[in-house]
């Protein structure tokens, strides 16, 4: 009876604390102002759960700037991969009614889902997808360059991407094992993986705005634009991105207010209200941690914030000596961080429209040490330190670029020579083309300008706003190889630093033209005296200049050819009055040869 009554005590004072938590509203906001302040951010929206309680919630800035539309605690945003935990809890919830056990191989539910080799095949369970510990790299220009909303060819990409270490050696994220993970909720059900979404978590926790996609997000009123801060001084839009294929990893569209509604299940149970949305018996396991994440201190500065580790799609940590769950979310334009802490009974959603941002973790920060009544840390000028860093590591870095670059070097072919579709099948396929004298690189979702570094190299410069950024954005370099022919056979792309660069094999794609038009070429041209041949040989136009070996013309258009093995020269067929003139295109000038 003594100890039933002295639990009794406990539980009530328990639940007296957390209803009677008081904290300065007032100061609140003017720390959440100057953290805005301090990253440039356009807008973000918060909202706070004390045990099954919103005590707080509230939008800041603007949702869309350039028509000055506040954002509120209802504005909608892409939550990138606080999305995660939704898909592992699908997870849960089959546990409970299918009998799926975590230990499981996927491929036992998802039998076409195969690895780059058997030990990845026999060895790779559920839990080693979602602790991110399966020894795969992330992989993630595969899905961002080339997106497709077919899941079941997004997935087969995984057959071709080699591991850097063995299973359960190290963690690494990656969200293809989230893809797969979404694609056995599918097999299991029956249904979507939106669909899944929808029904067992939107629509039971009256999450009545939220969705799944662009499509859906832009249909609604209330809804932010996305911005990223460029150069560390302004701010510009972003298109939303489509993350298509890989949504299971990342496609929740939600604002502060309703994804308070998925923090108080984890905060009571698996309950909300009175409806048991989550198992109990999942919701005491994934609240605990699975994977050392690097050496378990995520920042020297902080040396009490320690023990960083990830387990059910949630990073877990111990902060200031609480013990924390959180999850942070980065898609175009958009940024956020979902977090509780389960023995305080505090819930913590921050929402932002700012690429890549450093406030959704600085306000979740901020927010707890009031709340929790902790020794307050001035995060505002943690930022600007944190900033001053990269300004000068952004430095080191074109410093480091410009002293590794060798200066008076030619590419090996004239540019044409290196046009074409190139393909990985971990990957997909991307062209270069040739415009306007310049080598580009077209992707399915990005098109980019590339320019000459040294020898076969070239450095990628994407666009902005239609226009081109005068710095390489996109820091990886083309490097183009050639066969034992002396042809262009490829590019390969260092897109993961765990692995060796990614081979691009080459398929030449020249414009097609035909023989009549090829035979309307070949003749005589007379040039100062001189006579030049055009002839054709096995299909193609040959060049014979006196004195010179023969070349060959690959054609860009149907009256335009390159000059294989020479940067810069070309020649372009011109009628004119019933005279067919050969123009010779050369980096010191353009010369006319007539047709006898």
């Amino acid at each position: 009876m003594k100890t039933r009554l002295l639990s009794l005590l406990f539980l009530f004072c328990n639940s007296f604390v957390f209803a009677q938590v008081k904290f300065d509203q007032k100061q609140l906001d003017e720390t959440l102002k100057s953290l805005q302040e301090a990253t440039q951010t356009i807008g973000f929206s918060v909202a706070i759960v004390q045990g099954n309680e919103l005590i707080y919630s509230k939008g800041f800035g603007y949702r869309d700037l350039e028509n000055k539309l506040a954002a509120d605690e209802n504005t909608l945003y892409a939550i990138g991969s606080s999305s995660k935990a939704f898909t592992v809890a699908l997870l849960g919830i089959m546990e409970d009614e299918e009998g799926l056990k975590f230990t499981d191989s996927p491929r036992k539910y998802l039998p076409e889902l195969e690895f780059y080799n058997d030990d990845l095949n026999n060895q790779v369970t559920i839990i080693d997808m979602i602790s991110h510990r399966t020894g795969l790299p992330r992989h993630d220009i595969s899905w961002y360059l080339f997106p497709t909303h077919d899941k079941d060819s997004l997935i087969a990409r995984v057959k071709y991407q080699e591991p850097f270490t063995g299973i359960r050696s190290q963690w690494y994220y990656n969200n293809f094992m989230y893809l797969a993970q979404g694609l056995i909720t599918e097999k299991l059900t029956g249904k979507s993986w939106e669909e899944n979404i929808k029904t067992r978590f939107f629509l039971p926790l009256q999450m009545a705005t939220s969705n799944t996609s662009i499509t859906e997000l832009i249909s609604q009123k209330n809804i932010s634009k996305g911005y990223s801060l460029e150069n560390f001084q302004t701010n510009t839009m972003m298109p939303y991105y489509d993350i298509a294929a890989i949504s299971p990893a990342g496609s929740i569209n939600s604002s502060a207010k309703e994804m308070a509604n998925w923090v108080r299940v984890w905060l009571n149970k698996g309950k909300f209200n009175d409806t048991q949305i989550l198992p109990e018996a999942y919701v005491e396991k994934a609240i605990n941690p699975l994977m050392l994440v690097g050496g378990g201190i995520g920042d020297k500065q902080f040396p009490d914030q320690h023990l960083n580790s990830y387990g059910f799609a949630w990073f877990t940590s111990s902060y200031k000596g609480h013990y924390r769950l959180e999850h942070g979310g980065n898609i175009d334009g958009f940024s956020a961080n979902v977090s509780f802490f389960p023995t305080d009974s505090l819930g913590i959603v921050v929402l932002t429209n700012q690429n890549g941002s450093a406030l959704p973790d600085l306000a979740r920060n901020a927010i707890a040490d009031e709340i929790l009544g902790l020794n307050k840390t001035d995060w505002k000028a943690y930022h600007l330190g944190k900033v001053e860093e990269s300004k000068k590591q952004q430095e080191k870095s074109k410093e480091a670029e410009k002293s590794s670059t060798i200066s008076n070097t030619k590419p090996s072919h004239s540019l044409a020579e290196y046009t074409g579709n190139y393909q990985n099948p971990g990957y997909g396929i991307f062209k270069i083309l040739l415009e306007n004298d310049s080598l580009w690189a077209q992707f399915p979702r990005e098109k980019m300008y590339l320019g000459h570094r040294h020898y076969d190299i070239f450095l990628p410069h994407m666009m902005k706003n239609g226009k081109l950024k005068a710095e390489s954005s996109f820091p990886v370099n083309f490097n183009f190889q050639t066969n034992d022919a002396g042809d262009i056979s490829e590019v390969k792309l260092k897109f993961e630093p765990t692995v060796d660069p990614i081979p691009f094999t080459r398929n030449p794609e020249e414009a097609s033209v035909s023989k009549e038009k090829l035979e309307s070429y070949v003749g005589i041209y007379a040039l100062s005296g001189a006579n030049l041949k055009i002839s054709i040989n096995d299909g193609q136009l040959k060049l014979l200049v006196p004195g010179q070996p023969e070349y060959t013309l690959i054609p860009i258009k149907e009256n335009e050819f390159a000059i294989k093995g020479l940067t810069g020269f070309k020649v372009r067929f011109e009628e004119t009055e019933e005279i067919l003139n050969m123009l010779l295109i050369q980096p010191n000038g353009t010369f006319t040869a007539t047709k006898k």
